[in-house]
């Protein structure tokens, strides 16, 4: 009886935990985040591999190319239904400079961040909410920190049009240093078969005292199962008159 009862437990928990996964999101890629909650004593790793940033901005001297190699890692965990608990990290990170000047190169460790998020029962069976809590903490080395603390609120609303097609739009709203800015993410994610899946993104930025920042991003997104997926992306900014681009490899687990 005893035997049997345990054998019992382990198939159910076996079976219970990819259909819990099942309804889990993971938040990236991309610039928003998801509706979806880290289930409780679940741990959600998102790992960047790395993402590449390169830059070509115009100065009085000649142009001045930047190039930037980082890791920036996200971990997840359920506080309650509906709450969950994130610390990030920018992660080490490499850059190098080339101007008239000269060539620079330089490397540390980016920020660390803690936020909380909270989904919003809608009550509808198509659209989700979930808003987000972060500070940012300036503890990066120089050339790789935002010389400040960043205090965010954001949130998200995502409609579900079909079985292949979502929408969703992220705010983000910042203040550094008494500098306030606002970010706005309008998404569409496409389902392509059951391995894979896709999104694109616009991306516009304004902070304060600043000109505006806008850009593109589109990437796919490969299930390799329900707990595992691995993406890529590339995007390039909209605004200013030289060429800026990025892009990237990720992957993701649920644990």
């Amino acid at each position: 009886m005893k035997i049997w009862k345990t054998t019992a437990l382990g198939l159910a928990l076996a079976y219970s935990m990819p259909s819990l996964a099942a309804d889990f999101s993971f938040d990236r890629p991309g610039s928003g985040f998801g509706t979806g909650i880290t289930p409780v004593g679940h741990l959600a790793w998102e790992q960047s591999l790395p993402t590449v940033t390169y830059n070509k901005e115009s100065t009085s001297s000649g142009f001045e190319k930047t190039t930037t190699v980082q890791g920036d890692m996200l971990l997840r965990t359920g506080l309650a239904k509906d709450w969950e608990l994130q610390v990030g990290w920018d992660g080490p990170a490499w850059m190098k400079v080339k101007s008239p000047a000269g060539k620079f190169e330089d490397h540390g460790l980016g920020d660390v961040s803690v936020g909380v998020k909270k989904a919003i029962d809608l009550q509808d069976d198509k659209m989700t909410m979930a808003v987000l809590g972060r500070v940012s903490f300036a503890t990066g080395n120089q050339n790789f920190t935002e010389n400040h603390d960043v205090y965010t609120l954001g949130s998200t609303v995502a409609y579900q049009q079909n079985d292949i097609l979502n929408t969703s739009i992220t705010m983000y709203y910042e203040v550094e240093d008494g500098d306030w800015s606002v970010t706005a993410v309008p998404t569409i994610n496409y389902k392509l078969s059951n391995k894979w899946s896709g999104y694109s993104e616009f991306v516009y930025r304004k902070k304060e005292s600043q000109a505006d920042h806008t850009s593109l991003a589109t990437g796919l997104i490969y299930a390799l199962n329900a707990r595992t997926q691995l993406d890529a992306s590339v995007g390039f900014g909209l605004s200013g008159d030289a060429p800026d681009y990025f892009g990237g490899l990720g992957v993701a687990f649920l644990f």
